[in-house]
């Protein structure tokens, strides 16, 4: 079977590049090895898909070119993919910090983009393995488990290796390598941290409870919740913070981030209060949180017994707590797979191999990592949109 373009993966950027190039005119057809197609989108966002953010800025993704993604986030604005969502019905809400939802589930935003594909022609087959693939002139040949497919426009959308559970796997890369190009160390982001050193008992009792902090590390800071696990620390501050963590590195993490503990404990202690401590602390933080980071003797004293440099050191605990990860949950939990495709290598106008004509990267594939809260479903739209016009 012979078409103009071949999309490998039918995710989020593949479909929405098959749609794209569909549109023009182009005869499309879209690959993917799992039995059921965009299984990540129907999982993201805890199954309601935090499918773009209304703000969108190039600093808030990593990649070892930093302004490489410039380009397709200005030609594909988030505003362009919510008039998408508009037009075909979708009702969706702001959850927080400009990130969109789906009011019913994330399929709305699978049959989407199915549904742009029927409309533009693209052809949709799963279940298909791809055994090789060579270049011949101008033709890219591919050897699959349902047959042999040719075309002269190749995208590769297949992802990283996040959720390996839903299909995921390194052949985009391996693809890249074959065709010489180069890729950046790979390795699990937007991810949950491990503990496993004496913090290890604290962190499981709290399993379940969260609260807002101000995380830092490497420069970077987010105000998000934490959620304490029974094998470490999860929730929107960690995940975000895990884009600019690497082993080894400590976490800076502050309680109470709204105000000065220190102060607090001071009024309530000029006040004349007679109340415990961690009864008072209880009132503005959670209490089981609270009776596990005091100690004994902290926790058991009237507030007027203590004095400013008790207070101080008190609240030091609280603002200025250092922990160094064991580790992150890996690829099994990880949202994204940060570095990739090397985009010294790709056009960002293209998104064509500069030494492959005729050879595209879109999608989580490359070495381009957005912060939670719909950037990379932004960055899928992007790179799917802007290849697509040219595939």
């Amino acid at each position: 079977m012979h078409v103009d373009c071949i999309v490998i993966g039918a995710g989020a950027a593949g479909l929405m590049c098959a749609a794209t190039a569909g549109y023009r005119g182009r005869q499309v057809a879209v690959l993917d090895h799992a039995s059921k197609v965009g299984k990540k989108i129907l999982m993201s966002g805890g199954g309601r898909c935090n499918f773009t953010n209304y703000t969108i800025e190039p600093n808030q993704y990593l990649s070892a070119n930093g302004h490489f993604c410039k380009s397709a986030l200005s030609r594909y604005k988030s505003s362009d993919f919510i008039e998408l969502v508009e037009r075909h019905g979708v009702a969706y809400h702001e959850k927080t910090k400009g990130q969109l939802f789906c009011d019913n589930k994330a399929s709305d935003i699978l049959n989407l983009l199915l549904t742009e594909c029927e409309y533009a022609g693209a052809s949709i087959t799963s279940q298909c393995s791809i055994e090789k693939i060579e270049k011949i002139a101008d033709t890219f040949y591919l050897h699959t488990n349902l047959g042999q497919y040719s075309c002269t426009s190749l995208v590769v959308a297949t992802g990283g290796l996040s959720i390996p559970t839903m299909g995921a796997s390194g052949f985009g890369y391996q693809i890249a390598q074959q065709f010489g190009l180069a890729c950046t160390p790979v390795w699990a982001s937007l991810v949950p941290f491990t503990i496993t050193d004496k913090w290890q008992p604290i962190v499981n009792a709290l399993s379940g409870l969260s609260l807002n902090v101000r995380v830092t590390c490497n420069k970077q800071t987010f105000n998000d919740p934490l959620l304490f696990t029974h094998r470490g620390l999860s929730g929107p501050a960690m995940l975000q913070i895990s884009n600019y963590w690497r082993p080894s590195d400590t976490l800076l993490i502050d309680f109470y981030p709204s105000g000065d503990l220190a102060e607090q404990i001071k009024a309530w202690r000029s006040q004349g209060s007679k109340s415990e401590l961690k009864n008072l602390l209880a009132t503005i933080l959670p209490k089981r949180f609270v009776e596990s980071w005091l100690t004994e003797t902290e926790a058991g004293r009237a507030v007027n017994q203590y004095s400013d440099a008790e207070i101080n050191a008190v609240a030091l605990k609280f603002h200025q707590w250092r922990i160094t990860p064991s580790g992150t949950e890996g690829y099994r939990t990880a949202e994204v797979t940060m570095g990739g495709v090397d985009t010294d290598g790709i056009s960002s106008k293209t998104f064509e191999a500069k030494t492959t004509p005729g050879l595209y990267f879109v999608g989580e594939v490359l070495d381009v990592t957005g912060w939670l809260g719909g950037f990379n479903f932004q960055w899928a739209w992007a790179s799917g949109y802007c290849a697509g016009q040219y595939v």
